[in-house]
């Protein structure tokens, strides 16, 4: 996004990939128009809500009509950069990070996991999905090489902050976070953490103690 969308509130940020996944999807099967309605039956946010997202980009839509769905996947594709690549590394080829590789974004067709590090013999000078794994200690010459700002942080939480500040010192700008450690960094790096044990001791405590009324969280 362009510096004018910066203003735009981060948590519709983070609802503009759902959006247009689904306008795709709806685009690929045929139809023409649709309604905030059905958009929030789709993707589980309500229609107030996405009007109001919507309603940051300008007329987006039409009362009475909808949104045309060709119009709205191309403004979508332009807003989230779908034409540029944006390459990728995985560091850590264990469970997660193998199907991570396995993976690789297929559905994103402007995001691609180029290469991999770890520090296994086994794994180093192998592929995985098509993409090749190189040893932790060539990370910073293959950064420079291919100029790679994002990174996936599947390793050990203990080095989880070691490697971190390696990405962040070889000009890594963003980092998916998936281990247990709140790693740190410079206010202009963006890390998103995502810890799947804290995730799914959410889903439990919410399916005890809030049971489902037609809306998901």
């Amino acid at each position: 996004m362009d510096n004018e969308q910066n203003k735009i509130p981060q948590a519709t940020a983070k609802r503009l990939p759902l959006y247009y996944r689904f306008i795709k999807n709806l685009q690929a099967s045929g139809k023409k128009r649709v309604s905030s309605a059905e958009l929030s039956e789709a993707v589980k946010v309500d229609s107030a809500t996405i009007r109001r997202d919507f309603s940051y980009f300008g007329a987006l839509g039409k009362k009475g009509y909808g949104y045309n769905v060709n119009y709205l996947l191309s403004f979508f594709s332009e807003t989230l950069d779908q034409d540029e690549l944006t390459k990728v590394s995985l560091i850590g080829v264990g469970n997660l990070g193998t199907a991570f590789l396995h993976y690789n974004f297929t559905k994103n067709n402007n995001t691609k996991i180029e290469m991999a590090f770890d520090i296994q013999a086994d794994k180093v000078g192998t592929e995985i999905g098509g993409v090749p794994i190189y040893h932790l200690d060539e990370l910073e010459d293959r950064l420079e090489q291919e100029g790679i700002t994002v990174a996936i942080l599947t390793v050990p939480a203990q080095v989880a902050q070691i490697i971190a500040d390696r990405l962040v010192n070889k000009g890594v700008k963003g980092i998916l976070n998936f281990t247990p450690a709140r790693i740190h960094a410079p206010e202009d790096i963006r890390i998103h953490h995502i810890d799947l044990s804290v995730e799914l001791q959410s889903l439990i405590y919410f399916l005890k103690h809030y049971p489902l009324s037609g809306q998901n969280a």
